[in-house]
């Protein structure tokens, strides 16, 4: 029986239309914004409230799922999310489209915890590998589709809120054709996410996940400021960020398949290797396309790997609680990465930027390394 189930596809299609509208806004919002002659600071701080906004979002979805369930879940979840999109043609205002980015960051994590929780519960420790893999997959796809449409498209503020919004809405439709079941049993008492975050078995996924988020949330944010430095054009760091990108999504499917079949733990530590492997060639000056393909299929593919490690070390009715603390600690990461790490390249370097990348992964490297050889039974059934 194939994994990829009717609810499974129609879930990934709708997230496929939302990760379409999230790239393209999340591209254009601080443009709009320069464009009003905004300070920089305010910009930055619009920013913060859209991830301050995916904090609030991911504490506050698992309760909502317990009550409405995965359809309606994602049902209010893209509403919000439409409705901070509709809310940034109202009125154009630093503190308006503070709150209207909140918002719209609490309606992402919302949808973002009910499409990962859904494919946990969907999967079993066999194949929540290769689930996972296809959602990072069609994400990784719908953001570099994102930036196609910013190219091709007009970018003035009331020409995109019209078909991003509709995107949105549209996205509602393919989970109105199929009904995606939360198995947990109704005598066991709901889970919250604190305990998730304390569990001793289950810390590696949820560190895991941290640095993912350190990782990524530097390459995203900084790797275009390095590029620059570097003397690159504009439109010569769109084909290299594209080109780290596309091999994230080249990498996600047979990475998710080794960790199925040969273990989460031996394919993290070959992953985090590979990190500071990469990180190495580009700070020794190599050859910058196979550097930045190893770097992106590597780093970008920790994030479902860790997860799915976590996921195998609670119980089914804990999925949903799990799912919520690595989101969680994925933000948290994708934070103070970025922060921390331009910080670093003020004060020194430039090359700050891979020393960071490869000390954390380093640090995380050891921790993989403490761990016992072999693989336990995971204890998480469907």
């Amino acid at each position: 029986m194939s994994i990829y189930t009717r609810p499974v596809l129609l879930l990934l299609c709708g997230l496929m239309l939302l990760t379409l509208a999230i790239a393209t806004l999340n591209t254009l919002v601080p443009l709009w914004l320069a464009h009003e002659n905004l300070p920089t600071w305010q910009v930055g701080m619009v920013g913060s409230s859209y991830f301050t906004g995916n904090l609030l979002g991911t504490l506050l979805t698992g309760r909502l799922i317990r009550r409405l369930g995965f359809n309606r879940s994602y049902y209010l979840a893209s509403l919000i999310f439409a409705a901070g999109c509709v809310g940034l043609g109202l009125m154009m205002g630093f503190w308006s489209w503070m709150v209207w980015r909140f918002v719209a960051g609490v309606g992402c994590a919302m949808i973002w915890v009910v499409v990962e929780s859904a494919l946990m519960c969907s999967g079993t420790s066999r194949n929540r590998g290769r689930l996972l893999a296809a959602y990072m997959m069609v994400y990784y796809v719908g953001t570099v589709l994102g930036q196609v449409m910013v190219s091709k498209l007009p970018t003035d503020l009331m020409s995109v809120l019209p078909w991003t919004t509709g995107l949105v809405l549209t996205a509602i439709l393919p989970l109105l054709f199929t009904r995606i079941v939360n198995q947990q049993s109704e005598e066991q008492a709901p889970t919250s996410v604190w305990p998730m975050l304390r569990l001793r078995h289950a810390r590696l996924g949820v560190n895991g996940c941290i640095i993912s988020g350190i990782i990524l949330g530097s390459l995203y944010g900084l790797m275009p400021l390095y590029l620059s430095h570097q003397g690159i054009s504009d439109s010569g760091i769109g084909f290299w960020m594209a080109l780290m990108v596309s091999a994230g999504i080249v990498g996600q499917w047979p990475i998710g398949r080794l960790a199925d079949r040969f273990g989460r733990l031996l394919v993290l530590r070959v992953q985090v290797f590979v990190v500071i492997v990469g990180c190495f060639a580009m700070l020794s000056n190599a050859a910058m396309a196979p550097a930045l393909f190893v770097l992106g299929t590597a780093g970008f593919t920790l994030y479902p790997v860790a997860m799915a490690w976590a996921c195998e070390k609670v119980e089914h009715h804990q999925l949903v609680a799990m799912n919520q603390a690595l989101l969680l600690s994925y933000t948290i990461g994708s934070l103070l990465g970025p922060t921390l790490t331009a910080m670093l390249m003020q004060s020194y370097s430039d090359s700050l930027l891979f020393i960071m990348i490869a000390g954390v992964s380093f640090i995380y490297l050891v921790m993989l390394m403490r761990k016992a050889g072999h693989h336990p039974t995971p204890v998480a059934h469907a």
